[in-house]
């Protein structure tokens, strides 16, 4: 039976959020035992060690943001359901080469592939934006953003569960499995609405091709300073913590439900900010939001115990939640329907960006200045965000 419009965007919106979910689960779980599989493939000493898992765990988000923008132009060329089926079905090949990978070359080999690869919740995100009735779209691309962030929240806690039972190989192919189920469900459920016979088609977009140029130009800068911002802590997050825990032996599991909190709290923010948004206005959110996330980093500069820190950054987890769904809302509705892919994946090739330089910035600054310094930088720089983003868009 033919479904009419509503019934079909909502049922595209979950499909999305399980197909995004499982595809970033897949990309984050090797986090807690990539130092070990580095060493079981051959790599030993502790400087070693530490320097191939950042450059094997990087190499995927480098590549991920170079290829973003690639993926958004195809997407608008020859529908986004395409592109769904590509990065999941290239993502199960690839999470499943890495169970068998022999060597650290395969390895960094196999996660650069993994990112070029990738782009399913970009994708979906964009299928979302373009089909959800603007009226409910803050609501529809917070929910998938939920999806997006519970995936990097449950990712590094699979991770760490898994491979003491079935080993880390067969953690790759578990991973991989659930991805292929993402990819069936996708093919078979998934229906995009047929592009019209008469809709312009480009090979590229042009600045000129976007009449309303400053507040799309507003949330490319927003995305990459609210990245830049959230991956400045990262570095510090175990340093900081173990000037606040008295047993060594703890420090690691604080720091670890340090990160989780921020991110529990975006996964139940952005739903109900997404609604909000589409009440009272995208941009006015976004404002609220990061000068809201700006006040909360300054006691965290001053807190005296662990459980001080881990309470700030859930509230700014709450916060936060909504932002990315609210940069991708504004896009949405001030460019044409033809090159909203290509510029959503310009948006996310600036977060990818902010995600890269973000992790420099911080520990410059905590090395160089004291780790207080990176929290007060932090929210100045949300401070100035929020100011511009207001007077732009």
């Amino acid at each position: 039976m033919r479904l009419d419009l509503s019934e079909r965007w909502q049922r595209n919106l979950i499909v999305c959020l399980f197909g995004s979910f499982t595809t970033v689960l897949g990309m984050t779980l090797m986090l807690p035992f990539l130092p070990l599989y580095v060493e079981q493939l051959g790599v030993s000493g502790h400087a070693a060690v530490v320097q191939w898992s950042g450059v094997a765990y990087s190499a995927t988000f480098v590549m991920a943001g170079l290829v973003a923008p690639l993926w958004g132009r195809l997407g608008d060329r020859y529908g986004r359901k395409s592109m769904l089926l590509r990065a999941s079905l290239s993502m199960t090949v690839c999470v499943s080469l890495m169970g068998l990978a022999a060597n650290i070359w395969q390895l960094v080999g196999l996660r650069l592939l993994l990112g070029l690869a990738s782009g399913y919740s970009s994708g979906a995100t964009i299928l979302v934006a373009v089909q959800t009735p603007k009226a409910r779209s803050g609501q529809a691309l917070g929910l998938l953003a939920s999806g997006i962030m519970a995936g990097n929240l449950a990712g590094p806690l699979v991770g760490g569960a898994l491979p003491p039972l079935i080993g880390i190989r067969a953690t790759f192919w578990s991973a991989s499995a659930l991805i292929l189920v993402a990819f069936v469900v996708t093919a078979w459920l998934v229906k995009e609405v047929p592009r019209s016979a008469d809709a312009p088609v480009r090979k590229a977009v042009s600045w000129s091709q976007i009449p309303n140029k400053k507040p799309v130009l507003a949330m490319l800068v927003t995305g990459l300073m609210l990245m830049i911002a959230n991956m400045s802590i990262e570095p510090i997050i175990t340093v900081y913590v173990r000037t606040l825990v008295a047993d060594p032996a703890h420090v690691t599991f604080t720091a670890g439900l340090v990160m989780s909190a921020a991110a529990l709290g975006s996964v139940l923010s952005a739903s109900r900010l997404g609604r909000l948004a589409d009440r009272i206005g995208h941009v006015r959110v976004i404002a609220y939001a990061l000068t809201a996330a700006a006040l909360l980093l300054l006691p965290q500069a001053f807190v005296t115990a662990s459980w001080q820190l881990i309470v700030l950054r859930f509230l700014m987890g709450l916060a936060l939640g909504g932002l990315m769904p609210c940069i991708t809302a504004v896009i949405r509705h001030n460019v044409p329907e033809h090159v909203v892919g290509a510029t959503l994946g310009y948006s996310l090739s600036s977060q990818f960006a902010g995600q890269f330089t973000g992790p420099l910035i911080g520990g410059f600054v905590g090395g160089h200045i004291g780790m207080r310094a990176v929290f007060l930088a932090t929210s100045g720089l949300l401070l100035v965000t929020a100011l511009y983003a207001r007077r732009a868009a």
